[in-house]
């Protein structure tokens, strides 16, 4: 058969040739740090500068007496650094260090990466591990929204009342029940009053619905609709404040999104003291700001004691809660005392503002508030008054809360304020502990099944389908490292056990794009055609099918880490970003190595004799 003249296959141009190269160096300089190991810098510094530094000689008897290993120490004029090449020893290594040293030294440890400085100064920085690889704690905590309900009929109806004093209504009685709604009472004198009443309320809370109950009675509820807004509302608001808290701890690498309808799942890889962690999560805490009831002209009353036992009378309506706080951080007066320091929002700032303005000479009280669950597994309110403090000047968004117990009790109220109060109660129904030795045996156990599954894959390839086999295996070799660096550059990518299931499905998917252009390239060639053309033919038309096979298999990765959380998100993201880097490798990588390898007609390819 005789081939017919054709011209000559358009190679790729020079400026697509460099993108590719471009773009390869650039993930592999962004996977080059996860080549590198990670090591605890632990810092003992003086607490007083007229102190010195701790030897090295002393401090490795300490840890030698204490069976603790260690890298090595060294001693500068400032401090004396500590370095351990296992995260996992970090934990029990500070609990020793503070135990003795605490007393004269400050401990604080990093956790750096061996990289080269040039790499460093580039920031680079390796895949963070999720929490079944790098070991952790995860709590699942319980979302009581309808509490969260209850609290907030119950404000509405502090409001309501006012209202009520405003349009001068005599015999109107306000009742919340439960979680039904507000219940309101009228007097026959007040009924003609009524519609006015029902305006305001409506304009101020449109997702409240009237309900008629009788000519002199009515119900105040939410509506289906807009109980289900609150519902979402209350999730999204509380997953928020979650995320603000871990942040304050320091965890970069924590995952925090919602399981079913009430509940919330957080992982917190690298964590090995959960206690702390359970403190700051766990925590309910909210702060109101109250003014006497003595000098209010009324809304209702709210009693609480004192540390003292002394009975005060509030304003059941709070001037301002903790949700107009902006930033807040510890420190002392200028007696050395613990303190609080405050800096509200614009509305806060404003509604603080007119507040002292009016009330410079009288007291107002901070309430410190918390959840807790009885004996009978309900949830209830405790609060206590931490500061009743006297307005001394015109305030504005910046204040102090003064006499705090100690500076640990400011440093937690200041973390807690600073990632926002809790509008409903939340409780751990689930903690577990995951070893960071279970991790080592988890990564042991995926490498050895990425190795295999890689070996058997490349040794196929060779065999079958020889120099074009070998191109292929080069652009997985690519396929994987690009992968890599894609993942390190992403801030939110977390590798997990299922993630490196992704890594070894990934392999496969690479492959088989490289199958379908070289069994293309095979019938081109029984075809006729010379060896130029049917490689240019066979990716061109491969393209098409290669394409709609890895679309709708990103599809169904994208729907799995919408829907999905925890191992089954870790699994999405390796196979969405798979597919992104395999179609980049197997089809414009290797096409250009094809083209720079094979660049005139050969006398037989891929088994055919031309």
């Amino acid at each position: 058969m005789m081939n017919v003249p054709v011209k000559k296959p358009r190679a790729y141009f020079k400026w697509q040739n460099l993108v590719i190269v471009i773009t390869l160096i650039l993930l592999l300089i962004s996977a080059l740090p996860n080549f590198y190991s990670n090591q605890v810098n632990i810092q003992i510094t003086p607490r007083s500068e007229a102190g010195k530094p701790i030897a090295p000689q002393p401090l490795k008897a300490l840890l030698a007496k204490q069976e603790q290993q260690f890298t090595g120490i060294s001693a500068n004029k400032a401090y004396t650094s500590l370095v351990l090449s296992d995260e996992t020893a970090r934990t029990q290594v500070e609990k020793v260090l503070k135990e003795k040293l605490a007393g004269e030294y400050v401990i604080a440890s990093t956790v750096v990466n061996n990289a080269p400085a040039w790499l460093q100064v580039l920031g680079g920085e390796p895949i963070k591990l999720g929490l079944d690889l790098s070991g952790g704690v995860l709590f699942v905590l319980d979302v009581d929204i309808e509490q969260a309900l209850t609290e907030r009929l119950n404000q509405i109806s502090l409001s309501l009342k006012s209202m009520v004093m405003e349009n001068k209504l005599r015999g109107v009685q306000l009742a919340v029940s439960g979680q039904s709604g507000i219940s309101l009472t009228l007097a026959a004198s007040s009924t003609q009053s009524l519609k006015p009443l029902l305006a305001e309320i409506t304009r101020v809370y449109p997702e409240l619905t009237p309900e008629k109950v009788s000519s002199h009675r009515l119900t105040l509820t939410y509506a289906a609709p807009e109980l289900a807004k609150f519902r979402q509302q209350t999730m999204k608001q509380t997953i928020k404040t979650m995320r603000g808290r871990i942040e304050e701890l320091g965890i970069t690498e924590a995952v925090t999104q919602q399981q079913g309808k009430n509940r919330i799942r957080i992982e917190l890889p690298g964590v090995h003291d959960p206690e702390q962690a359970k403190r700051i999560i766990g925590a309910t805490a909210s702060l109101e700001f109250y003014q006497l009831a003595a000098n209010s002209r009324a809304m209702g009353i709210k009693r609480i004691s004192d540390e003292n036992g002394r009975q005060l009378v509030l304003n059941s309506q709070a001037v301002f809660t903790g949700s107009n706080i902006k930033n807040a951080s510890p420190g002392r007066d200028q007696m050395g005392a613990p303190l609080v320091n405050l800096t509200l929002d614009s509305a806060g700032g404003k509604k603080m503002s007119k507040f002292s303005k009016e009330n410079i000479g009288k007291p107002m009280v901070t309430v410190f508030s918390e959840y807790y669950r009885n004996q009978h597994n309900q949830a209830v309110k405790k609060s206590e008054v931490i500061n009743v403090a006297t307005i001394q000047s015109h305030l504005g968004a910046q204040f102090s809360i003064t006499n705090m117990p100690s500076l640990q009790e400011a440093q937690e109220l200041a973390l807690l304020l600073r990632a926002g109060s809790l509008t409903a109660p939340v409780t751990i129904v689930k903690q577990q502990t995951i070893e960071a030795t279970l991790g080592a045996d988890n990564i042991d156990k995926g490498i050895k099944a990425l190795t295999l599954g890689i070996a058997i894959t490349l040794v196929f390839m060779m065999l079958w389908y020889r120099s074009l086999g070998l191109i292929a295996n080069i652009a997985l070799a690519l396929n994987l490292m690009s992968l890599l660096g894609l993942m390190s550059l992403l801030p939110g990518a977390v590798l997990t056990l299922p993630g490196i299931a992704g890594l070894v499905l990934t392999v496969g998917m690479a492959v088989d794009t490289n199958v379908l252009i070289f069994e293309r390239i095979k019938e081109e060639l029984k075809r006729g055609r010379k060896v130029l053309m049917a490689i240019e033919v066979g990716y061109k038309h491969a393209f098409a099918t290669i394409l709609d096979a890895n679309i709708t298999t990103l599809i169904t990765g994208m729907i799995l880490y919408a829907i999905g959380y925890g191992p089954v998100k870790g699994f999405a993201v390796i196979l969405c970003l798979g597919i992104l880097t395999s179609m980049f490798t197997g089809v414009f990588v290797s096409k250009a190595l094809t083209n720079l390898v094979i660049r005139e007609n050969k006398q037989q390819l891929l088994g055919v004799a031309l």
